[in-house]
């Protein structure tokens, strides 16, 4: 046989037997089903594995930005108009968020840790100085003491609002932002600490944040099963909390938000433990986006998360009053925070009901910019962008026996909102690339092989075809011709004859 049809007969073996295999592989699955469970043997959260040094200290900076609404109107609002504000801000901060106390439990099948957070202020990413700017807000101690008097008796809520009258407690007051923050030692509050120790004589909207920690989280660790990696067993001891009225409600669902199983799905309700908000929440896939050249999955609260328990049933267990439920878009959190009417919300009462952002001068909610969101990889469940955006509102409602709450008809009054985000650091993104591309790679390795085989299939037919062409070739040109006598050569007499050439004898 020659040497070309053993080159197109071999080619064509070759690529057929290839075509066979990658067809076999990818009926079997058995490519994808070792990436599938390569990762998930990696994706947990024990000694060795690839995300726990990850999950421990996270590497990509963490942002937590500020931004106050300052009231220009005070005077005219306690007189009964519409209350106006401007935004200021954002004042920005690092967040840093290492693990500590990290201890395996349970044989190792969950993980306990506490999740000490540090802000340090970043100023060439703010607007101004926190130390300088003064803002005006709801004086929220005084708001405080009101309703916690609300119950008592006539004389009690009198001689506490001449008490409030002596020391010149007004329902607004101004402070820089860093005493908003991190607190002041306000006048009523340490009167008060001197009647009554357990009342903190100081104030500010993340008092002791700065150092401490939300409570033990006890986590899975997914070595079990992948799909309960990072989910949230137990929070301070409990696997159900006592704020709500429902179980429904009480339940702590989800992970908290830094680690999700892979292998996500389009169609999956993504739960989340937020401990500032004393409750769970879901998001739900939304579009894909792409982070560094990375593929993810936006996931994000849909409006259900915050309805009225009217609109979603889901949530009736929020209300603690069902006399004063709160419509769409909003979560009173009294019960959580000491008392204190504090109202949850998205920025601007973004997904709210539109009365609140309404009786606002100076609030327009914006998708873009109030959403909340996560932008994870379905193949790994990484984080590759988030941003946790939340609203600190007080409500302002008359009691009786305050004469300055008279003109009070419970406005949900916004006092600031804060944007926490992170995007994946370079050297993060460069190594999940990697990771993805191996995968990618070896997950389609039977297509790959299907591909070299139709390739090297239609080489061998091509070689074929051309060698076919090469023997009609040769045949055309070493064929006998038959030729005419020549007249003029009398030598010749024999009609036609097969023409050769002539040799000289020697």
């Amino acid at each position: 046989m020659p040497r070309s049809s053993c080159a197109v007969y071999g080619t064509a073996i070759t690529g057929v037997i290839l075509i066979v295999t990658g067809v076999a592989l990818l009926v079997a699955g058995v490519f994808q089903n070792i990436i599938n469970k390569r990762l998930k043997g990696e994706i947990t959260l024990t000694e060795g594995s690839k995300v726990f040094g990850t999950w421990k200290n996270p590497p990509p900076p963490v942002f937590m930005e500020f931004f106050f609404y300052n009231v220009t109107n005070p005077k005219e609002f306690m007189e009964g108009k519409k209350p106006r504000v401007n935004t200021m801000g954002p004042y920005t901060y690092r967040e840093y968020r290492p693990k500590a106390n990290v201890t395996f439990v349970e044989d190792g099948k969950k993980v306990s840790a506490l999740t000490p957070k540090t802000f340090v202020f970043v100023p060439e990413l703010s607007a101004g100085d926190p130390s300088k700017d003064n803002v005006t807000t709801v004086n929220i101690p005084a708001v405080a003491v009101m309703n916690k008097l609300k119950d008592s008796g006539f004389w009690v809520k009198s001689g506490m609002s001449m008490f409030m009258g002596s020391l010149g407690t007004t329902m607004f007051f101004t402070h820089t932002v860093n005493e908003l923050l991190w607190g002041f030692e306000d006048p009523l509050l340490s009167r008060l600490h001197k009647i009554k120790p357990e009342v903190d004589e100081k104030f500010g909207l993340m008092l002791d944040k700065n150092g401490s920690t939300d409570g033990e989280f006890v986590y899975f660790t997914g070595e079990q099963n992948y799909l309960e990696y990072g989910r949230i067993d137990t929070w301070k001891g409990q696997k159900l909390m006592s704020f709500w009225n429902t179980n429904q409600s009480n339940m702590i669902n989800g992970t908290d938000g830094s680690a999700f199983h892979p292998f996500l799905t389009k169609e999956e309700r993504l739960d989340v433990f937020t401990a500032d908000l004393c409750r769970s929440i879901h998001m739900l896939f939304e579009k894909e986006v792409k982070v560094k050249g990375i593929l993810a999955y936006r996931y994000t609260p849909p409006r259900a998360v915050l309805a009225s328990g009217k609109n979603n049933p889901e949530n009736e267990g929020f209300c603690l009053d069902p006399a004063n439920c709160l419509d769409d878009g909003v979560l009173n959190v009294a019960v959580c925070r000491k008392g204190a009417p504090v109202i949850v919300s998205f920025p601007h009462f973004y997904l709210g009901d539109k009365k609140y952002a309404d009786a606002i001068d100076g609030l327009s909610p914006v998708h873009e910019h109030h959403q909340t969101y996560l932008d994870l990889n379905p193949t790994t469940g990484v984080p590759v962008r988030a941003a946790k955006r939340a609203q600190i509102n007080i409500l302002l409602d008359r009691v009786t026996g305050f004469p300055m709450t008279r003109n009070l008809n419970g406005t949900v009054f916004p006092v600031m909102f804060l944007n926490e985000s992170v995007v994946i650091d370079d050297a993060s993104a460069a190594r999940l690339h990697k990771l993805l591309t191996i995968a990618f790679i070896a997950a389609n390795f039977p297509f790959i092989l299907v591909a070299l085989g139709v390739i090297l299939l239609l080489i061998s037919i091509l070689l074929y075809i051309r060698s076919c062409q090469k023997k009609t070739t040769a045949k055309s040109e070493t064929a006998y011709s038959p030729v005419c006598a020549k007249a003029d050569d009398p030598g010749e007499k024999n009609g036609t004859y097969v023409g050769l050439s002539p040799v000289e004898k020697s």
